[in-house]
């Protein structure tokens, strides 16, 4: 990155003639911080030091290679130019084909400052000042920001926009211009956390302080709700940030009148708005929206002990891991309208599985472990992380699949045009919410409950934790996800009781996902272990975690074991296009079979039973992988398929019941 933190950032600087202080520090004054509004609260990236063989090269080949290549995608093809000819700064016409392109540079700062939070970098932050005095430019004086309707209100970028007059929100279905703010307050509370700075929070308070005048009940507001989900997560991090009631207010009026015809002629059930939020007890529509407003719910259960959205959230997620969930934990199954499908529609070669949909969907995981502490919550998002989530980023950091099918024909196009990994999109999305979640990753890691850490999952990392009584540091030493054994040093302040949960994976509980949606052909027998200073201890497990709670002295030792072997996959029998196939799993990992390895067998691959196989590290192949064969088949972890070309690929595969 660092040619490219010194061309576009001279280069960016040069072109805008506005002058901005952007080192002015955010005062105290009306900041409340982050309430405490979930039970549970992660340990923040800072706190975490990732050195682990897995996660540590991918999140670097996000910071050091994907953020740079998005910046110059995003250059080349005008993300910028319009911020500077919003504010006439630059001549020209609405550049790109979205309405929603301003968001691409909300999420690479956003991944940026994530970036910023775990590795001061003072090039980097100089970089992502200058992307914030653009975007300043841009933006109109009473706070309004969507730089397509600023330009030119009767010429949106894409035709499925709707105008009729040329007016602010005419057409919220589509113009996008609430999910733009939605993106720009949660970058702009990222940074803040980063950075200390107000120059982009700024930018964001404007906009936010515009919404409460616009929207809401009451004389000269507008009655509506957005068309795509997010600006009501948004809302909710500016006012933990700055404890103004007006925000929390406005995310609930979004979310309260979804299906309300009194409020705004319904978007219908492609945008959740066919009932209101609490009466949904099925996932339907577009998936991206839906795990974002999901998300949104469940942080009014959080804040205001509401019961009714709680039952919501719980009644939603029911139904998605029970009947709509693939066994990558990715979620949508239709290309049309990127929808969920029916219940137990989950097509192989036409999966949609978004990108973006998986980065939601563990967002809202994440919430929902937070306010219960439920293990299951984070059984699927090690599952979405490990398989239908980093699927989406080649291992060149420069490739992505916006859909994740789960098998290719080496015909059917099924990425935007393609079948295997495309350098970009007019619909920019996915890559640049990988950006903006891979950096926060190290953040799931750990959790604590007044004098209780949790550990959700396992990568080589140092730890700073502040629990009630204490500050802890805690050290995690594994080759996770290849070996399922993980060694805790614990060095506590002093010397004191505390708890320490150890999460045991789903797959070694011999759980594929919660419910019945997936099983293991035959249970493993092999028991997980966990020793003390040496000594093993018969500890029964509470509710899928290894809870420990003892006097901790520095220097003592914890080591888990969960034996890894390879698994069989079945999935219910409600899903007609698995019946009579099985698929393969390693630890946490889904494994698929390519073409390329299997030249002259792929057609012909089927499952016995009893069969054997070989699991072996390749350190050369596809960036260090364990495969799996036998004489009839090679399987590779499904992540990192289609890295060498166009060929078929297949995850279920056909079998023998044993």
């Amino acid at each position: 990155m660092k040619k490219l933190l010194f061309t576009l950032a001279g280069l960016l600087l040069l072109t805008i003639s506005c002058k901005e202080d952007s080192k002015n520090q955010a005062s105290d004054e009306n900041m409340a911080g982050e309430s405490p509004d979930y039970p549970i609260e992660s340990v923040n990236i800072q706190n975490v030091k990732l050195n682990d063989e897995f996660w540590l090269p991918i999140i670097q080949r996000v910071q050091e290679k994907t953020i740079e290549y998005a910046l110059a995608k995003c250059q080349e093809e005008g993300r910028f130019d319009n911020f500077l000819i919003a504010g006439g700064e630059m001549e020209g016409e609405v550049k790109g084909a979205m309405p929603f392109d301003d968001t691409d540079v909300y999420k690479i700062i956003e991944g940026a400052s994530n970036s910023l939070i775990s590795a001061p970098n003072p090039k980097l932050e100089k970089l992502v000042d200058s992307l914030v005095s653009i975007i300043k430019v841009g933006q109109e004086a009473d706070g309004y920001l969507t730089t397509w309707r600023t330009i030119d209100p009767a010429k949106p970028p894409a035709n499925w926009v709707n105008v009729d007059k040329g007016e602010r929100w005419e057409s919220l279905a589509a113009s996008h211009e609430l999910y733009n703010a939605g993106h720009l307050y949660e970058a702009a509370a990222v940074h803040y956390e980063a950075t200390g700075k107000r120059n982009f929070l700024d930018i964001a308070i404007k906009n936010a302080d515009l919404m409460v005048k616009t929207f809401g009940d009451g004389e000269g507001k507008i009655a509506a709700v957005p068309g795509h989900q997010i600006i009501e997560t948004g809302l909710i991090k500016l006012y933990q940030i700055t404890g103004k009631e007006d925000y929390l207010k406005l995310s609930k009026y979004f979310l309260d009148n979804r299906g309300n015809p009194e409020n705004h002629e319904l978007f219908g059930p492609y945008s959740q708005d066919h009932l209101p939020v609490v009466a949904q007890d099925e996932v339907v529509g577009h998936a991206v929206r839906a795990v974002y407003m999901y998300a949104a719910m469940t942080d009014i259960a959080a804040i205001q002990k509401d019961t009714a959205y709680l039952d919501a959230v719980n009644a939603l997620w029911e139904n998605m891991v029970n009947k709509k969930m693939y066994i990558t934990g990715g979620i949508g199954a239709k290309h049309d309208g990127e929808a969920f499908g029916e219940n137990y529609e989950l097509p192989n070669l036409t999966a949609y599985n978004e990108t973006c949909a998986s980065i939601g969907d563990v967002y809202w995981n994440h919430r929902l472990h937070n306010l219960t502490g439920d293990v299951k919550y984070f059984d699927v998002i090690e599952r979405t992380l490990y398989n239908g989530l980093i699927s989406g980023l080649s291992l060149d950091g420069q490739q992505f699949f916006y859909p994740n099918a789960l098998e290719s024909d080496g015909v059917y196009k099924f990425n935007q045009g393609a079948c295997t990994r495309k350098d970009w999109f007019d619909c920019s999305c996915c890559p640049t919410n990988v950006i903006r979640f891979i950096p926060a990753m190290p953040g799931l890691i750990y959790s604590k409950k007044g004098n209780t850490l949790y550990t959700n999952l396992y990568a080589s990392n140092e730890a700073k934790v502040e629990l009630k009584n204490q500050d802890i540091m805690v050290t995690q030493e594994t080759s996770y996800p290849w070996d399922g054994k993980v060694k805790f040093t614990v060095n506590p302040e002093m010397e004191g009781e505390f708890t320490i949960k150890f999460r045991i994976p789903g797959w070694s509980r011999n759980t594929v996902l919660p419910g019945d949606l997936y099983q293991y052909v035959s249970k493993d027998e092999a028991s997980n272990k966990l020793s003390l200073n040496g000594e093993e201890i018969d500890l029964v497990a509470d509710n899928g975690y290894f809870t420990l709670t003892r006097t901790w002295k520095s220097g003592d030792q914890v080591e888990l074991d969960f034996p890894m072997s390879v698994r069989k996959v079945k999935a219910n029998p409600e899903i007609e296009e698995d019946l009579g196939k099985m698929s393969l799993e390693y630890g946490p990992i889904v494994y698929a079979v390519e073409e390329i390895d299997n030249k002259s067998t792929f057609d012909d691959i089927r499952l016995t039973a009893n069969e054997e196989f070989k699991v072996e590290m390749q350190p050369e192949l596809l960036g260090g992988v364990k495969t799996i064969s036998n004489e009839r088949l090679t399987a590779i972890p499904y992540y990192a398929w289609s890295n060498r070309g166009i060929g078929k690929m297949k995850v279920w595969l056909p079998a023998e019941e044993n």
